[in-house]
């Protein structure tokens, strides 16, 4: 396709999820950089993005926002790039279930844990996750059939899988068992993980420097 692809993010968002995507893609894209506060909820990316938060995509006139759906839509807009099974492949099932397993209990359950919001055993049916152990319990189990979460294959349900992961292990709100430790230090030295790493640390703010 020769729309042009607009990225929306700050480097300090999931928007390093998507960068890690865009890369992995290679094929050119144009990044606008957002502070949060003011620039976000100005009418103009407001019209973009009606949440008011990074990232999103504008690709030719399509829109999309939301992490995991953009990762989805860039597999699947470039499907040369093999990062998702194609259609009618079985495996195209256990991409899906991962990715969006990724989405909703992994995040959901990392995120209450976080704040202390954690359902509480007799309520634990009521949410989407469960209990914290089951849903980290369940993601190691995923991951025994490797080296990837689609097995042999790497798609970008790696790309967003490996980030939860990956900021899991880097902020201790995931345990560090083996299988998660050598799943993200695979995912990390990719080429693209380097080069999106590179490119959005190059843009983070500098420390002011006295005198």
């Amino acid at each position: 396709m020769s729309e042009t692809l607009t990225f929306y993010t700050n480097p300090m968002s999931r928007g390093r999820i998507v960068r890690w995507m865009l890369e992995e893609i290679g094929e050119p894209y144009e990044t606008v950089v957002l502070e949060y506060g003011p620039a976000m909820k100005s009418p103009d990316y407001l019209a973009i993005n009606p949440m008011g938060k990074v990232p999103a995509i504008r690709h030719g006139d399509e829109i999309v926002t939301e992490t995991a759906a953009i990762c989805a839509y860039l597999a699947d807009m470039f499907p040369d790039k093999g990062l998702a099974p194609p259609c009618g492949n079985p495996r195209r099932g256990h991409y899906y279930r991962w990715m969006f397993f990724a989405a909703g209990p992994l995040e959901a359950a990392v995120t209450a844990k976080s704040l202390g919001l954690l359902a509480p055993p007799d309520k634990k049916g009521m949410a989407g996750y469960g209990s914290f152990e089951e849903t980290v319990d369940c993601l190691e189990h995923a991951l025994k059939a490797g080296p990837f979460i689609c097995g042999d294959h790497f798609t970008a349900a790696d790309v967003y899988v490996g980030s939860q992961i990956g900021w899991g292990l880097m902020f201790g709100t995931i345990d560090r068992r083996p299988a998660f430790a050598e799943y993200s230090h695979r995912l990390q030295s990719r080429p693209a993980a380097v080069r999106a790493r590179e490119l959005d640390d190059a843009l983070m703010p500098k420390p002011d420097k006295e005198g």
